[in-house]
């Protein structure tokens, strides 16, 4: 997984594990900002593909993926973080 030093760090401070990072990033769903920067989250279609995927595990994961991450070019992860309100659509 390709991540800048600063999300990194706030996966570390955020207590975002990797492996939900990698889930957000083979599941969610991307929405572009305009500058070659996509939002990445999961809304109710990337949740039941994570449910299919995960099996029995998914009851576990589906408290923990209120998350979203923002991805630049070269899918490199710039931060992530915890959805606290609905992702802004303009």
């Amino acid at each position: 997984m390709n991540m800048t030093h600063h999300a990194n760090a706030r996966s570390q401070q955020r207590a975002i594990p990797p492996l939900l990072i990698d889930l957000l990033i083979q599941f969610g769903k991307s929405e572009s900002t305009g500058s070659g920067i996509s939002k990445l989250f999961f809304d109710k279609q990337a949740r039941r593909r994570v449910a299919a995927y995960a099996g029995p595990l998914a009851q576990l994961l589906n408290a923990h993926l209120n998350l979203y991450a923002v991805v630049g070019e070269n899918n490199q992860v710039i931060t992530v973080g915890h959805r606290l309100e609905r992702i802004q659509r303009h």
